[in-house]
């Protein structure tokens, strides 16, 4: 753009990994096809999985996994001080993912049952906005490097951020797939977040709800479809609480929900309380 006298400046960006299995910043680096180009938009500054430069100067911080060491909590505090921009990458970031399973457990028996006697120093599983002011989250488990090309692009030239508002059985239904409920499965797809391209409905796995709920999601609708279906509360809270992604007011409507329908469809049933 130099020779229309426009002098482009690169942002500095910064990839960092705590407590996951870094598969989020191996997406990033995983689709060679557009790889250069989106590097080609910043100055990468750190990046373990594709650059050996380091720096503590940047302007864009992508972090992925969740909190789970005190040596975390400040290394994050110190990266939150020094960066304009703090983007959650992840499910893991967004609401502690799969790790978050350990903290329906007490720590002593977590750490017994994975590293037997030796010392291992851990806690509670926090995702990245109970500990700093996050600045953007984008879910998924991993995340979809084409969402995040698109989202990070639009930060960089200042567009509109857009997310979708419907869930994930919209896409699905795109691709023509077979319900996965047909199949006698659980899927979260018609209360999950879009954006994913319903990967897993379309490898006929039953959506886990990664990306968390999904804008206006009709519970009642997919709490009467698990009921009918026939699948055991336990069934259903199991693949409600997998990525800790539906925590909060959406987990609690859906547990409401599926008292109410229960105990309705006993009732119809003739099964008593």
């Amino acid at each position: 753009m130099k020779y229309l006298g426009i002098d482009i400046v690169k942002p500095r960006l910064a990839v960092f990994d705590f407590t996951g299995c870094e598969g989020c910043e191996l997406q990033l680096v995983n689709k060679e096809e557009t790889l250069v180009d989106f590097l080609s938009l910043f100055e990468v500054v750190n990046f373990r999985e594709a650059s050996s430069d380091k720096s503590d100067a940047y302007d864009i911080a992508l972090i992925e996994g969740c909190i789970s060491r005190q040596d975390e909590v400040e290394r994050l505090k110190a990266i939150r001080g020094r960066v304009k921009i703090l983007v959650a990458l992840g499910s893991c970031a967004c609401c502690g993912g799969v790790n978050h399973l350990k903290n329906g457990f007490p720590i002593e028996d977590v750490v017994r049952q994975v590293y037997g006697d030796r010392k291992i120093e851990t806690e509670k599983v926090r995702s990245l906005k109970e500990v700093v002011q996050v600045d953007l989250e984008i879910p998924g488990c991993p995340v979809s490097k084409a969402e995040v090309e698109r989202i990070v692009i639009a930060l960089v030239t200042g567009a509109e951020i857009r997310m979708p508002k419907y869930p994930v059985c919209v896409e699905c239904r795109q691709q023509l797939n077979t319900c996965l409920f047909d199949f006698g499965e659980i899927c979260l797809g018609p209360i999950t977040l879009a954006g994913c391209g319903a990967v897993c409905p379309s490898g006929k796995v039953g959506c886990r709800g990664c990306r968390g709920p999904a804008d206006d999601a009709n519970y009642e609708s997919f709490i009467d479809v698990v009921v009918d279906k026939g699948f055991t509360e336990a069934e259903i809270r199991k693949k409600i609480e997998f990525f800790n992604a539906f925590e909060g007011p959406a987990k609690d409507t859906i547990a409401s929900l599926i008292q109410k329908r229960i105990k309705t469809f006993n009732a119809f049933s003739g099964v008593r309380a």
